[in-house]
């Protein structure tokens, strides 16, 4: 209805155009259509008039008087008031009020998607947690938000490709073999130091101990050939590292040495999976940074920047001139030792992601990542992209309360909470429903004991005990022998006359314009904010009037309201990656 209400202006400024009300080389400019704040002032308002105002150098209230005599006729609009400086308010008539009842059970599933997005593809990359260890909290929160946004787009009309950019290659990969190896020459019975910026966590023993079981003892080198000649750690951890790592490629050799590392990658690479497919995530790729150095990607794309005059050699390293395209200063592509840069690798995973004809390219990242937003934008710059191609959405990470203390989350010290104990005691929709309740740039506090709470209070119990209720609303009726006979046309809506209906009958037409929204603003928790509204709305109408009763064509249009409730609910409800129960 908003998108006929704005079609409506639109064709009352042509007309005025035409008729000379307005000159004819104005520029028209994009019609905005709002709900209403306040239902008393009608269901739509549009700021058409004061927008126009300056430009048709015109009073805004005179504006608006010529746009609303101009208006085509409608016989979905009952009324058009002009309010305060200029807004013109529109009321919709009560059986366009009722429609949604009847697309909602009509459209079934489908209800609420648009064709918005039609013909734009969207890449959207979200996660992609480095390798060296399990998904945490603060990683589901993106995983949540993700996928919902995936969800919500696809809705919208567009065509999104879901992708996980695995970082399977460079120095965090090879700490993460160096660790596993070395826990693994312990379970083999070596007494060997372990680094303390190694990967401490039980996963890693968990799965050294696997890789015992399946190779035996074939990776095994002695604590004295691993020792000689290492530098002290307390001097240089960093450095000890390395020199561990080195050590490791030195005594397996290349071949064993990257049977380790690939037996690592796959062991939590595979966790990861498998958390995300039991959360209810899916990807249509998982992209391997390894295939962008094996198939000269990352060497391609420098050698674009190289000619396009945008890199340039000093201290031994080739640098790109990021400052030149608004970053605040510029970057190093290839390391002094002739090793290329995590940055380097992103600028050929963008450029590639461009090559494969996406429109829009959607990354979501964690807000600790902001300051690398400027980088990749200049990289697409100098590429000759738009950099307005680039969406990336920051996501605070959630901080996880039980009883009010605050729980521990550090990968390389094995300190967290993982998505997967977090599933295990919440749940996977309450921990979904959590995630996307709030904007992902703002802070969020996860408090598990609300989480788990069968009350009111917990948004998620409350949305879907409001789809149960309906469901259960259904058995009632048939236990007592009765049925909704009226089919979804025949139904006498115009019964439903009070206020708990009317405000059911509103939320219920926004719903399509919620998704709309969502969409082209990035913004799920508008879907999540949606559903609490109408859950809140339903379960005050359930318990201010009753729906199986002798009068039997209210009792049917009451019947049919609530089944288009239930539809909605479970239309919004998936968005989000969250079941929608019979029964609770």
């Amino acid at each position: 209805m908003k998108r006929h209400v704005a079609s409506l202006l639109a064709q009352a400024l042509e007309a005025m155009r035409e008729a000379g009300e307005l000159p004819a080389d104005l520029e028209l400019p994009e019609v905005q259509v709002e709900r209403a704040r306040d239902r008393a002032h009608g269901d739509y308002a549009a700021n058409t008039a004061m927008v126009l105002a300056k430009t048709a150098r015109q009073k805004p209230r005179d504006l608006a008087e010529t746009i609303r005599s101009r208006l085509p006729a409608s016989p979905s609009i009952a009324d058009v008031e002009i309010a305060g400086p200029g807004f013109l308010n529109f009321t919709l008539t009560a059986e366009a009020r009722r429609e949604s009842v009847r697309l909602a059970l009509h459209q079934g599933a489908d209800y609420g998607r648009s064709d918005v997005g039609a013909g734009h593809r969207v890449h959207i990359e979200f996660v992609s947690a480095n390798p060296p260890g399990p998904l945490h909290v603060g990683h589901g929160r993106g995983a949540a938000f993700g996928d919902a946004l995936a969800s919500v787009l696809e809705a919208a009309g567009y065509q999104v490709h879901r992708e996980y950019y695995v970082n399977d290659a460079g120095r965090q990969m090879d700490i993460l073999a160096t660790s596993l190896w070395l826990r693994y020459l312990e379970a083999a019975g070596e007494t060997v130091p372990f680094p303390a910026k190694g990967y401490q966590g039980a996963y890693i023993v968990t799965h050294a101990g696997e890789l015992l079981e399946a190779d035996g003892r074939a990776h095994v080198r002695t604590a004295a050939e691993l020792a000689a000649g290492l530098p002290a750690e307390d001097d240089d951890p960093e450095g000890y590292l390395d020199a561990l790592v080195a050590r490791a490629r030195e005594l397996l050799g290349e071949t064993a040495y990257r049977r380790v590392l690939d037996f690592a990658l796959e062991a939590i690479l595979g966790d990861i999976r498998a958390d995300l497919d039991a959360f209810g995530v899916r990807y249509h790729r998982y992209f391997s940074e390894r295939e962008l150095v094996e198939q000269g990607r990352i060497e391609q794309a420098l050698e674009r920047l190289d000619a396009a005059g945008y890199t340039y050699l000093a201290d031994g390293a080739l640098w790109f001139q990021a400052s030149a395209f608004g970053d605040d200063k510029d970057r190093v592509l290839r390391r002094d030792n002739g090793l290329t840069t995590y940055f380097a690798a992103d600028v050929a995973y963008h450029l590639d992601k461009i090559e494969r004809g996406f429109d829009t390219l959607v990354n979501v990242w964690g807000a600790d990542h902001h300051g690398y937003v400027p980088r990749v934008q200049a990289a697409l710059k100098a590429l000759g992209v738009d950099a307005e191609r680039l969406d990336v959405r920051l996501v605070q990470f959630a901080i996880l309360y039980r009883g009010g203390e605050k729980l521990p989350m550090s990968t390389r010290s094995g300190e967290f909470v993982t998505l997967r104990e977090l599933r295990d005691e919440v749940g996977k929709d309450a921990a979904r429903f959590f995630y996307v309740m709030r904007r992902s740039e703002q802070h969020m506090d996860f408090d598990l004991d609300l989480a788990k709470s069968e009350s009111a209070d917990n948004p998620v119990y409350y949305c879907q005990y409001a789809h149960a209720r309906i469901c259960s609303v259904f058995r009632q009726l048939e236990e007592r022998g009765l049925a909704c006979r009226a089919g979804v046309d025949e139904a006498a809506l115009d019964r439903l006359d009070t206020e708990h209906e009317a405000i059911v009958l509103d939320l219920l037409g926004r719903y399509p314009e919620v998704i709309e929204s969502a969409a082209l603003s990035r913004e799920p928790h508008q879907v999540a904010q949606y559903l609490r509204e109408l859950a809140a709305a339903f379960h005050t109408y359930y318990n201010a009037v009753p729906f199986i009763i002798d009068d039997e064509p209210l009792r049917d249009a009451r019947l049919t309201l609530v089944r288009a409730t239930r539809q909605v609910l479970a239309n919004g409800l998936e968005l989000l990656g969250v079941d929608a129960p019979q029964s609770m």
